[in-house]
């Protein structure tokens, strides 16, 4: 078996005290499943000591309690820093068992005490109500990875080792967990470790062979060929296998010895001569039966080793005197009387087999996100555009976000806390003046082409073609206390979009437990938007993303929809120094209009939503004060703003009779009520934006229906007209985008009509102008394949020059 440099053999160690503490761990694994009182077995187990609803994993809870004991062993043996990442997540009973072993759980939770009573507590209260959930979540100690939707832990750990030398992630990977698309993917990460700055990840790959009702993929496979799939990823595995609890321990250790001796002296020559080549980072390969230890056979069917142990081997011990006698034999088996004392405490002996202070993975302060302190972001001025005069400067808008991005590279090289996270795209998405200070991070021998690339080993760009690994990665730096953006086509953001789903839950669910640091907030980039896809169509074109985070509670989400580059940065000063959010920024990368002064920028994002007073005519000399708009021109993102503006303008050089408010929104978490969400404007500013009845036409970024959603609870919502993206696409000219959604100026020119409060003089001419520029539009593009002349080169300028 094992690794050709192994650090001991560990052959005639004695392993019956980690063997009684594994017992240990099992037995309370066991006890947390069923029972509600009793906890140590101290009289016979009655029916009332069942739980009414028996919940929870068996299953894979052994595995994980095995290689926890294992780990133990070799931090007290080296003193490492060890963070535990459970793939199998529903194993929860198991960390938890462990975390109260060791001491941290109580700790924190001072109620569930090392005690008897603290015992009792512990059992009462999982999977149920007021207690806790059965899975790897926020609440249990030492973890930052939940495990409820499969597939995410090998990412997660590799994230957390990056930029953290002294940390070793020791991530166990279920079978079941293994056949998913993003852990599959998940494998490349030799590729992306630098031994010389990164810390380590040891994965465990734990075949039990069984899913929750039949097979896994790789428990089928021979050893060799599981072995041969991580060899061809760069791994070096060994394999661990068996049934016997004594040949698995002494197995087991000596692979655990090797592989951490490996990662030393990778490390240690990494650090010392430098960075060569993709390491061959060690990973185990376990085998052990599903359910071990618990019943053999229920009913007459084989449970051990089997699907059936996956959940509650024994499902009606309340009912049936068989399957109650056959529990009380099974938790027997561990001798709990010899693992806790009178007292009810784990004995000293096994207590003994612990790491000591902050090394107890349970307690490690990765797990909790310390970090290294605050990001520091340079002040937007440096990268500012000018706007003036408005609408007249084209700009690339997410280029002078490339650039604060690049100065962030620079001021942390030092202290790396920072990494810009992205597909094939950094580039395309005019963010690539960060190779000015970085380069693309691949752990390859240098080729002709490196430089040209802007490949290297010490790259702090990571760009990978798939969207979970890039929001995976970013994710378990960002829980380990450091700082990142994701930046993705819009479109393909929501191949990770149920990532973010269970990003935003663990944040809920942590900002309510004050043991847990604040830590830094999921930014999502989307750009390449469903309105500007050039050379790509219908495939590239999907604001989704915006409707998935809009669901979600509203004290972790944010939406933000700048107009323009500096309203960008200002979203940006925000957002990459917050703590605990997901913020969405929704802004195209191709050239468009600027508006805003960076100073304008700053207040309208911090307000959230602004009356543009220059694009309207409320204030023009000759209209009475407090005079009422007849209609209301709201936007929300870059092209609809476009589109608005020039809207705005139409109406006012053919109809300068109608009383016209423009109303730009950057903050879509302004629009609901304030009892909604934290960022929900007062009725007050709402009304004072957008009046109390007067009908409202608004070019809104996304579907139509998310605004809705977020306008429900407002005073008369009936009366916003929203336009938005409903799934027209192509591969067409920028304005037939807008045309083929009914979002194009002319189509909101003839609903503000169509909604004003009054027809101006003049209208029905213009409605009728509108519908046959329309037509020629649709003419014209066919012939020409670009946009009319009146379209492609219309600036804004003020309407009454």
């Amino acid at each position: 078996m094992g690794f050709d440099d192994q650090d001991a053999n560990v052959e005639v160690e004695d392993f019956s005290l980690l063997d009684r503490y594994w017992a240990a761990a099992n037995y309370l694994t066991v006890a947390q499943i069923y029972l509600q009182e009793n906890p140590l077995l101290r009289e016979p187990l009655r029916p009332e000591h069942i739980k009414p609803r028996l919940l929870g994993h068996w299953g894979t809870s052994p595995g994980l309690s095995l290689i926890y004991a294992h780990l133990n062993r070799v931090i007290r043996r080296t003193s490492a820093h060890v963070l535990f990442v459970a793939g199998p997540g529903h194993g929860g009973p198991a960390v938890v068992a462990n975390t109260y072993l060791e001491g941290t759980y109580s700790d924190i939770y001072p109620h569930v005490s090392q005690d008897h009573e603290g015992l009792r507590r512990l059992v009462r209260q999982f999977s149920t109500p007021g207690g806790i959930a059965s899975h790897v979540g926020p609440a249990t100690p030492g973890s930052m990875h939940e495990g409820g939707e499969l597939g995410y832990s090998l990412m997660h750990a590799t994230g957390a080792a990056m930029d953290n030398p002294g940390l070793t992630v020791a991530c166990v990977v279920g079978d079941g967990e293994a056949e998913t698309g993003p852990l599959e993917g998940s494998w490349k990460a030799p590729n992306f470790l630098n031994p010389a700055r990164d810390g380590a990840v040891l994965p465990i790959l734990h075949l039990n062979g069984h899913k929750i009702s039949g097979p896994t993929v790789l428990g089928r496979r021979r050893d060799s060929e599981v072995m041969a799939l991580l060899q061809a990823h760069g791994w070096d595995p060994v394999v661990v296998s068996g049934d016997h609890p004594a040949r698995v321990h002494a197995e087991l250790a000596a692979a655990m010895d090797g592989a951490f001796g490996r990662i030393r002296r990778i490390q240690d020559r990494a650090r010392e001569h430098g960075v060569e080549g993709p390491a061959r980072w060690p990973a185990i390969i376990l085998r052990t039966p599903k359910g071990w230890t618990g019943p053999r056979e229920v009913d007459g069917h084989q449970v051990e080793g089997t699907f059936r142990s996956h959940q509650v081997p024994l499902p009606a011990v309340r009912e049936n005197k068989d399957h109650l006698a056959q529990l009380e034999a099974w938790m027997r088996s561990y001798r709990p009387e010899e693992l806790f004392d009178d007292g009810g405490r784990l004995v000293a002996a096994l207590a003994s087999l612990i790491p000591d202070g902050d090394l107890r993975m349970g307690a490690s302060p990765s797990s909790r996100g310390v970090g290294r302190g605050a990001l520091e972001v340079p002040d937007a001025g440096r990268y500012s555009v000018q706007a003036f005069p408005r609408g007249q400067a084209m700009v690339n808008s997410t280029k002078p976000l490339g650039e604060m991005l690049r100065d962030i590279y620079t001021q942390t090289a030092d202290d790396p806390k920072f990494r810009l996270f992205c597909p094939d795209e950094t580039n395309s998405n005019r963010l690539g003046a960060v190779f000015d200070a970085t380069d693309r991070c691949l752990v390859v021998p240098d080729t002709e082409t490196g430089e040209l690339e802007h490949v290297s080993a010490a790259g702090r760009v990571m760009e990978v073609l798939s969207e979970h690994l890039c929001q995976g990665w970013l994710e378990g730096y960002l829980l380990t206390g450091r700082y990142g953006l994701f930046a993705s086509y819009e479109a393909f953001a929501m191949v990770s979009a149920s990532m973010t789903i269970q990003h935003a839950k663990w944040l809920q669910h942590s900002r309510e437990l004050p043991w847990r640091e604040p830590v830094p907030s999921l930014n999502i980039l989307l750009t390449s938007t469903c309105w500007r896809n050039d050379h790509n169509g219908f495939s590239h074109q999907g604001p989704g993303l915006i409707d998935s985070v809009l669901s979600l509670s509203g004290s972790v989400v944010r939406v933000y929809l700048p107009p323009d580059a500096n309203s960008l940065l200002a979203a940006a000063e925000h957002v990459l120094t917050s703590k605990d959010y997901v913020n969405l920024l929704v802004i195209d990368k191709q050239e468009h209009p600027q508006y805003l002064s960076l100073d304008e920028a700053r207040k309208h994002a911090a307000a959230g939503a602004s009356i543009w007073e220059w694009a309207g005519n409320e204030t023009r000399a000759g209209r009475p004060d407090g005079a009422r708009p007849d209609v209301v021109l709201a936007c929300a993102g870059d092209v609809p703003t476009q589109e608005t503006l020039a809207a705005a303008w139409i109406l006012q050089r053919n109809v300068p009779g109608l009383r016209l408010r423009v109303v730009n929104v950057i903050d879509a978490m302004a629009l609901p009520p304030s009892e909604s969400h934290p960022h929900g404007l007062p009725d007050s500013t709402f009304e004072q934006l957008f009046t109390a009845d007067v009908d409202v036409v608004m070019a809104w970024h996304g579907y139509a229906r998310a605004l809705h959603q977020l306008l429900h609870g407002r005073p008369h919502p009936g009366r916003f007209h929203v336009r938005g993206y409903n799934e027209q696409g192509t591969t067409t000219t920028p304005f037939d985008m807008v045309v083929l959604n009914k979002v194009s100026r002319y189509h909101l020119v003839m609903e503000a009509l169509r909604r004003s409060a009054r027809q101006p003089e003049g209208a029905q001419e213009l409605i009728e102008h509108c519908r046959n520029m329309l037509a020629a539009h649709h003419n014209y593009i066919r012939e020409h394949f670009e946009d009319m002349p009146e379209v492609k080169d219309w600036v804004w300028a003020d309407p009454a020059g």
